[in-house]
């Protein structure tokens, strides 16, 4: 998992963290579950260092069964419109005034609202321990956007910027009424409070918006392990992927748990056993530097290999594209990923599936509804009615069809490749250099190390000119703007280079299914 968007707090702020949070944490009744508090505090969670599955995470300090109750938190501790609004008669009357607003740029106007009160909100001691910033595609400049090469991950990210713009755009004047502090109208302030929002929040019954959950955002994530591409033949790729492949969005977004009414609190569940020193998976969060807020939370370090894997909570299937989009993160081992290549148009005119059906799997594999629309392009026009139904329902028409079919989905990608302005190698020798960049004692001696390497995204000083283009900016701000920048640009880079690995097999499987049926 990369792009945690992490803090780095020194291990007396930490201390100091959660003592203040185990306070707020008492009041408001965050609580592991029964059957965990019975061993005694300390002996069901902990916090863990994960190396490479997301940081910090929650493990498992003795062993857990699968649906066991976890962590269960009141409804007077999550943070929701209706909870900021009920504090809060002048910012509920300033809303009355602006219909038109929606539910998400509501709760981010009173999120901010509720920032801005500083030490007099009872979530304080929550706020501090919040990112302070996210990478999610909203916050991308033009040079983080350029750097994902991929047009449809380009036209994505500025989509996601416009939008964004144009919602702060409208609560501003709200802003502006509720006299919110100077740092807190800005777009960047904006970005921060939707990141917050897009990342962290839950489900709840009576608002869309959702809740932002103390505690609970402590766990990371896990994407479904549903294998996708593990059928040997096509009746069973048929069968098991027609509906997944068309599956794009689930109704219901958590999967570990949800809000309950009859004990009037989030309560989180245990999807699968889980051993002494595993982490457990999180139910829709962006990965995060979360302190642990209960006594029964433990902190512990485990190094590569030393525990098996993490207590985590899935929230959907999301390609990491999407992942990136609400989140700021990706994947490296993503089952649910989705990489699309360029189609004629006369191949979507004849298809009946949804675009969004028309991708490559991660493992380099053409989905059922990519191979049923280009099976039936490649057959003559004047065949395609009476043996189009072999093409709708997943068969292979002819050997000289599918033959035909893998040469060009091959031949697309490798021309892809090809096109783009970097290679797969050289895109791996970037992260690498990115990685090294804490060996320089200055960014400009890095960019010149790396313009001898790789000329074009370095050229002109671009990475320079992004970092500290902004006016007005001291040192230490500068500093911060530069890493939160890197930070994205090294996004932007994973994203295509793994991209362009699932074209590079994409192009492996074709040539493996050319030669296998060459040979009958």
């Amino acid at each position: 998992m990369v792009g945690n968007d992490k803090m780095n707090p020194s291990s007396e702020a930490e201390e100091e963290g959660v003592k203040s949070l185990l306070k707020w944490a008492a009041k408001y009744g965050i609580e592991v579950s029964e059957s965990c508090s019975s061993l005694g505090l300390g002996h069901c969670l902990g916090v863990s260092c994960f190396p490479g599955a997301g940081g910090r995470g929650v493990a498992a300090l003795r062993p857990i069964s699968k649906g066991e109750l976890l962590l269960k938190v009141p409804k007077s501790a999550l943070i929701t419109t209706d909870s900021l609004l009920s504090r809060n008669e002048t910012l509920s009357l300033a809303l009355k005034a602006h219909p038109s607003l929606s539910s998400t740029q509501v709760f981010t106007v009173c999120l901010l609202y509720e920032i801005n009160k500083g030490k007099a909100s009872p979530w304080h001691p929550y706020f501090l321990h919040l990112p302070r910033s996210y990478s999610i595609l909203a916050a991308f400049g033009e040079l983080e956007t350029q750097a994902l090469q991929v047009d449809y991950a380009i036209w994505a990210a500025q989509k996601a910027v416009t939008k964004a713009k144009y919602e702060w755009e409208q609560a501003f004047t709200l802003m502006k009424e509720l006299k919110l502090k100077p740092p807190l109208l800005t777009f960047r302030a904006w970005i921060w409070a939707t990141g917050t929002i897009s990342s962290r929040t839950l489900h709840i019954p009576w608002d869309e918006a959702g809740c932002l959950c103390p505690v609970g955002d402590l766990f990371n994530y896990a994407a479904p392990t549903e294998d996708p591409d593990s059928f040997e033949n096509v009746e069973n790729w048929q069968n098991e992927h027609a509906k997944d492949d068309l599956d794009i969005h689930h109704s219901q977004r958590l999967t570990d748990g949800g809000y309950e009414e009859d004990v009037a609190a989030y309560c989180f569940y245990a999807k699968i056993n889980y051993n002494v020193g595993e982490q457990v998976p999180s139910l829709g969060f962006n990965p995060i530097e979360a302190l642990s807020l209960l006594s029964s939370l433990v902190v512990v370090t485990c190094a590569y290999g030393a525990c098996n894997s993490a207590v985590l909570l899935s929230y959907g299937t999301y390609t990491n594209l999407e992942l990136l989009e609400y989140y700021g993160f990706l994947l490296e081992d993503n089952p649910n990923e989705k990489v699309f290549i360029p189609l004629d148009l006369d191949m979507h005119s004849l298809s009946c599936w949804p675009e969004g059906s028309l991708y490559i799997h991660q493992n380099g594999r053409p989905s059922f509804a990519l191979m049923c629309a280009l099976r039936l392009w490649a057959t003559p026009p004047q065949q395609r009615k009476s043996i189009g139904h072999l093409a709708y329902s997943g068969c292979p028409i002819s050997k000289g069809n599918e033959i035909y079919v893998m040469k060009w989905i091959g031949k697309k990608c490798d021309a892809l490749l090809k096109e783009m302005p970097t290679s797969v190698e050289e895109d791996k020798s970037l992260v690498h250099l990115i990685d090294k960049m804490v060996e320089y004692e200055n960014l400009g001696e890095w960019v010149k190390e790396a313009s001898a390497v790789f000329g074009g995204e370095f050229g002109d000083n671009n990475i320079l000119k992004a970092a500290y283009g902004v006016e007005g900016d001291n040192e230490l701000t500068s500093l911060v703007r530069t890493k939160m920048l890197i930070d994205r640009w090294k996004l932007a880079v994973q994203w295509r280079l793994m991209y362009k690995t699932v074209v590079a097999r994409c192009i492996s499987y074709c040539t493996d299914i050319i030669n296998s049926l060459s040979t009958q």
